[in-house]
């Protein structure tokens, strides 16, 4: 009996770190590049007639992402996130109306981006963006 419990406490303590390691590694893989500049739209505005514009500026170091976020009509604002796997996590700070925060998840796509973004003001809508410009990136090394 005392074997065949220690067996059962082997296992479960196996597979327990093997879920962590996996968990650990999809935090912290990062396969996407955000850096450059995107535009897109923030779906169902104020109205049916008007949805905000906006234009992203963002570089990227590892799996950190700095930038600037521009909201149309609206302002200027410091962007700080996160990219995990193909996933780009934002908070926009004094972004909207008022000066308050926006913050956003979308999945990343090549050039494009989609998801949610949440506002005090229109709570939480889609989000769609596509790039426009992206830094040159140097050549490889010779070999």
């Amino acid at each position: 009996m005392k074997t065949f419990a220690g067996l059962l406490l082997a296992m479960f303590l196996t597979m327990d770190a093997g879920c962590a390691s996996t968990d650990w590694i999809d935090r912290t893989l990062v396969t996407v590049d955000v850096t450059g500049t995107w535009s897109g739209t923030v779906g169902g505005g104020l109205s049916p007639f008007q949805t905000p514009d906006l234009l992203f500026e963002l570089e990227q170091q590892g799996s950190r992402v700095k930038g600037s976020l521009r909201v149309m009509p609206g302002g200027l604002a410091k962007l700080d996130g996160t990219v995990a796997g193909d996933v780009f996590r934002f908070k926009a700070l004094g972004a909207y109306a008022n000066n308050r925060d926006m913050e956003g998840e979308v999945m990343v796509s090549g050039d494009e981006m989609s998801g949610r973004m949440s506002t005090p003001v229109l709570g939480d809508r889609p989000l769609s963006l596509r790039r426009v410009d992206s830094p040159s990136r140097p050549a490889s090394p010779p070999r």
